[in-house]
């Protein structure tokens, strides 16, 4: 297995899409085609302002030439395979450097935390994946039990480079990650209709709903998420509510009670967005939903 390191920003000069393709230059060609049929991990630089750190892990599924730039090229990404860490991992953690394959003879960082394109030890990845999916806790989806209580905190279980590949690709542990990205990215409030609401617990009573299903091929990244009430997911899940191209909360005419959703709506009638540009619901995923799920 070779696994490698993908430097990434949003506000970047190249057509970077993490959930879908990177783009590299030539210089890096050989590094990237090393990871073809496995696992790279983004990371945002240090420089970045509130950088996120190691923040997200994908499957490249092969390398071809950019069609668009000359000495360019692209990293296509497994559909379904891009996965935002619930817990994004710092480069330093304390006084020691996460990523310790960046580390000389004399335990100073080296030359290779420059590039943009590098490969990553096992035991580096492993650790980072692990750190990045966190702890299986009370922040999980509702169970038909909300009051049951664990017997005790959850401890992190050191697995191989193997078995951590097989939780990237779980479905519990991919819902249990973007529901902590999408609430995050919300701040834990209903984007409809505006509500905070926090259990006994100190728990968010929202959920992370899918704007295009997974069982649709919709991928797990914030852009197709938001942060819904449990009546509010449940309206939207079955069309009876659903969004314009300028993210104002429709109504189906199909409604039993027309009036009485609308009163649920926040005062604006438009979605409760996040501060961040990259993690507002994405035009092509609104507009699957709209034409797929929503009653007219």
């Amino acid at each position: 297995m070779a696994f490698g390191i993908f430097m990434h920003r949003a506000d970047s000069i190249y057509e970077d899409i993490p959930s879908m393709q990177y783009q590299f230059p030539k210089q890096y060609l050989s590094r990237a085609t090393e990871f073809v049929g496995d696992w790279i991990i983004y990371l945002q630089p240090t420089k970045v302002r509130s950088t996120k750190g190691y923040f997200a892990a994908a499957k490249v599924e092969k390398i071809v030439p950019d069609p668009q730039l000359k000495d360019m090229y692209l990293a296509l990404i497994e559909p379904g395979s891009y996965l935002d860490f619930g817990d994004p991992v710092p480069f330093r953690i304390g006084d020691q450097i996460t990523e310790s394959g960046l580390l000389n003879e004399q335990g100073h960082i080296s030359g290779r935390a420059q590039a943009a394109v590098r490969p990553i030890s096992s035991t580096d990845f492993t650790r980072i994946i692990e750190l990045g999916l966190g702890k299986a806790e009370d922040d999980l989806p509702r169970t038909e039990r909300p009051n049951e209580v664990s017997e005790g905190p959850a401890q992190y279980i050191h697995l191989s480079a193997r078995d951590r590949v097989d939780q990237l690709t779980s479905r519990p542990v991919r819902d249990r990650n973007f529901r902590k990205t999408v609430l995050r990215a919300y701040r834990e409030r209903c984007a409809i209709t505006g509500l905070r609401l926090i259990n006994g617990q100190g728990r968010a009573e929202v959920e992370a709903a899918h704007i295009r299903p997974v069982e649709n091929d919709g991928p797990d990244i914030v852009s197709n998420g938001i942060a819904l009430s449990g009546t509010a997911h449940w309206m939207f899940d079955r069309g009876l509510v659903g969004l314009s191209d300028n993210l104002e909360v429709l109504i189906s005419r199909q409604a039993n009670d027309v009036e009485a959703i609308r009163s649920m709506i926040n005062s604006s009638g438009v979605l409760l967005t996040p501060d961040r540009q990259t993690e507002r619901p994405h035009s092509a995923f609104v507009t699957w939903h709209r034409e797929n799920r929503f009653k007219q």
